[in-house]
């Protein structure tokens, strides 16, 4: 039944490659290790970035899990594993939840495929030592070339016993069990003095509080950028940054900030808080301005990633740029920011419209793509 179940789930509608599965070795370690505490406790059941559906539909289908909760950061991971849930037959058999205390409330199993940054699985540990049952045994599971001796270090600060399994096809799995609830330090703030902005985040939240480069060679142009603009986006917002300081400076521009991580989107909010900003300052979770009508923002901003997960990857990029134009009124421009090796001059030139620079330092370049 296992290679049934894995064999029928695909990653749509998130990015498809060859080298990029909607099962792997992390997510069969994982339930191979949570199998009892499932079987002994089928109502206490949490799942964590469970990229595209393979833990909760496994814990489901192969070890009798009771509608567990799941907390995805990526929208796209949440939308693949609806479409895998229907796909095998199981839509309605778990719950999507923000992460926090009813999410893991009376938890007796965890299930974590790693995060990306320490600071994200931090978080992940304090939610769940401070709500989960007292007997609750946290798995974290990750591909050991991704492993560090630091995540030890950060479960101990919210377990009394944390070990390591034996590796198994290059994946292993950390196990936490005496949890020991303690203050909550997401999401952090700190104050730019420089920029004139506090910057809050979330553990997942990219650059945390900080304001990358690429951010800042953004931010050093944005005075000029469309200047009779009404609406404004700022895509992958990230922290919002960029939105912030928009609105900020241009008090009858209408900003939306989008985002397709839930811990960008709770970040960028706790950011406009922090500056004043809730009132004027929209945002949204969101996959590549999906949600905003064709033909409705005057200038859109945009620092996208390069990386999709460990992979340098410009798919991800692309995707932005196909939501920018089409929301994009004809003659309103994009406004990115991208490390100047990368050829995305000319997918913002296919994609949008005619693209010129508009600064270049020795790692960034900015660009202004006009919707043709």
């Amino acid at each position: 039944m296992t290679v049934e179940l894995f064999a029928r789930l695909r990653r749509e509608p998130d990015v498809e490659a060859p080298d990029l599965v909607a099962v792997d070795a992390t997510d069969r370690l994982l339930l191979d290790e949570a199998a009892a505490g499932i079987a002994a406790h089928p109502e206490g059941v949490v799942l964590v970035e469970d990229s595209h559906g393979a833990l909760t539909l496994g814990a489901v289908a192969l070890h009798g899990a009771a509608r567990p909760r799941v907390h995805q950061d990526a929208l796209l991971g949440e939308l693949a594993l609806a479409a895998n849930a229907d796909r095998v037959g199981l839509a309605g058999s778990y719950r999507s939840l923000d992460l926090g205390p009813e999410l893991v409330q009376g938890a007796t199993t965890v299930l974590v495929k790693v995060p990306k940054s320490l600071d994200a699985l931090r978080e992940v540990a304090e939610v769940v030592a401070a709500d989960a049952d007292p007997g609750v045994t946290l798995l974290v599971g990750g591909r050991v070339k991704h492993m560090t001796h630091a995540m030890n270090d950060v479960l101990r600060d919210s377990f009394t016993d944390v070990h390591a399994t034996l590796a198994r096809q290059k994946s292993r799995v950390l196990v936490a069990r005496g949890p020991r609830p303690g203050g909550r330090s997401f999401p952090r703030c700190r104050e730019h003095a420089d920029l004139g902005l506090t910057v809050c985040a979330h553990g997942a939240a990219f650059a945390g509080t900080k304001v990358d480069r690429g951010t800042r060679a953004l931010l050093a142009v944005l005075p000029g950028a469309v200047p009779e603009a009404a609406t404004a986006l700022d895509l992958g917002c990230g922290t919002g940054v960029l939105a912030a300081a928009l609105t900020r400076a241009r008090p009858a521009l209408r900003v939306t900030a989008a985002d397709q991580s839930a811990a960008a989107v709770a970040s960028a909010r706790a950011t406009a808080a922090a500056n004043g900003l809730v009132e004027r300052m929209h945002v949204v979770r969101d996959d590549a301005a999906a949600g905003l009508p064709p033909g409705s923002v005057d200038l859109v901003v945009c620092n996208p990633p390069f990386h999709l997960g460990t992979t340098v990857s410009d798919t991800v990029a692309e995707r932005l740029f196909t939501g920018a134009a089409r929301v994009l009124r004809p003659g309103g421009e994009l406004f990115c920011v991208y490390n100047s090796h990368l050829p995305h001059r000319r997918a913002l030139q296919r994609i949008v419209g005619p693209t010129r620079q508009v600064s270049r330092g020795p790692t960034f370049t900015v660009t202004a793509s006009a919707r043709r």
